[in-house]
């Protein structure tokens, strides 16, 4: 493997792994049963192989160049995640319970959508793979490689995630701690919803 892959690999892997909305959606589900952690997760890996996608055939560029289209994007994303955070914090310790019955489409929509709607992932990878690819090689054939290695890092972290939190579910399903960190995922998601919205509704 080339120098430049493994930088590429490392620096993904820092992006992937920093806590955003992605990784409360998987807490969140994975609190629920080890199926919906990883059907969330799966979500997630889906909708970043839509922004990995836009990056390859450079589509994602029509966001730098159509700034009210990225900012229609970042409200949308936003309201999204509030929503998520907002009914999280409404969330029983019995809401917990019941929803172990739920099929897995749930949580896998729910992290496909979360990370889809994010127009910053697409700008992120858009800026990020060209810096890889050398000079004189075809663009092409390096930047599937590429995306290929963002979709391998993501799907194995966020099965890490639901996993090790499924893992820790016993502890964390009582019922005090079940309280405390349905208000912390929902805290933080209600925080990056609304961060999502402000952007744009501060620049308009």
């Amino acid at each position: 493997m080339d120098a430049q892959l493994i930088a590429f690999t490392g620096v993904s892997a820092g992006l992937i792994a920093m806590p955003g909305a992605d990784f409360t959606v998987v807490v969140r589900n994975a609190l629920v049963s080890r199926r919906a952690g990883i059907a969330c997760a799966l979500g997630i890996g889906a909708g970043l192989l839509v922004h990995v996608a836009l990056a390859v055939v450079g589509v994602a560029a029509v966001l730098t160049a159509v700034p009210a289209l990225f900012r229609a994007l970042q409200v949308v994303g936003g309201v999204y995640v509030l929503y998520l955070g907002v009914q999280t914090l409404r969330q029983r310790r019995t809401d917990v319970m019941d929803e172990r019955e739920v099929s897995t489409a749930r949580p896998l929509r729910q992290g496909f959508v979360t990370n889809a709607l994010n127009p910053k992932a697409s700008l992120t990878f858009l800026s990020v793979l060209p810096q890889f690819v050398p000079a004189g090689a075809p663009a092409l054939p390096r930047t599937l490689l590429l995306a290929l290695i963002v979709l391998a890092i993501a799907l194995v972290w966020f099965q890490v995630v639901a996993l090790l939190v499924d893992r820790l579910g016993r502890w964390l399903r009582r019922p005090r701690a079940a309280r405390a960190v349905t208000t912390v995922t929902g805290a933080a998601l209600t925080a990056f919803g609304a961060a999502l919205l402000a952007g744009p509704l501060l620049a308009v």
